[in-house]
Order: C-alpha cells, then sequence, then structure tokens
C-alpha cells in the first residue's frame, strides 16, 4: 500500500516536471548548476596549477641553494587570473545554455 502510494506520488511528480513551462525552469537551473561548477572547476585547477609551478620552483631554489621564491608573487596573480578565467568559461556556459533553451522556446512556439 506503502509503496503503491509513493509509487503514485513519483509519477505524479515526474508528469509534473514534464510539462513545459516546469521543464523550462528545471533545465535553466540545471544550466545554472552546471555554470557553478564550470566555473569552481576552472578556479581550482588554474590554483592548483599555480601551486605546482611554486612547488617546482622552490625545489629548484632548494637545488641551487639560492633564495626561496615568494608564494604570494606565485599565488595572488593565479587567484586573479583564476578569477578571471573561471568567470568567463562559466559565463560561456550559462550563455550556450540559456541561448539554447531560449532557441528551444522558439522553435516549440512555430
Amino acid at each position: 500500500m506503502l509503496v503503491r502510494a509513493l509509487r503514485s506520488s513519483i509519477a505524479d511528480r515526474i508528469a509534473a516536471a514534464r510539462q513545459p513551462r516546469a521543464a523550462a525552469r528545471l533545465a535553466r537551473a540545471l544550466w545554472v548548476l552546471w555554470a557553478v561548477i564550470v566555473w569552481n572547476v576552472v578556479f581550482d585547477q588554474v590554483v592548483v596549477r599555480a601551486g605546482r609551478e611554486y612547488i617546482a620552483a622552490a625545489g629548484r631554489a632548494g637545488v641551487s641553494r639560492s633564495a626561496r621564491p615568494n608564494m604570494d608573487a606565485f599565488m595572488q596573480p593565479a587567484v586573479t587570473r583564476a578569477l578571471w578565467i573561471a568567470t568567463a568559461s562559466a559565463g560561456v556556459v550559462l550563455l550556450v545554455g540559456l541561448a539554447s533553451l531560449r532557441a528551444a522556446g522558439t522553435a516549440a512556439d512555430r
């Protein structure tokens, strides 16, 4: 009895999500979520790459017995660069997603 009620509830929710307005809202939310994920991954990768470059420079300085490089000199520009690259990447994803939703809506109206 409980299983049948649960199945019915799930089927009702799926049917409601398949309505055009709800489906468009869900698609928009998923594109925004995708853009946030892309922003996070790109930002993280740029900062990690700068960290690896700093570690390599510190290792070379240790081998050659010279002064260790300043970590801030490596990481602060990397954070700025990561912010710009991640924002541009997420913006492109969001632009493509919302434009495709608009095109799909226009095509559906014809």
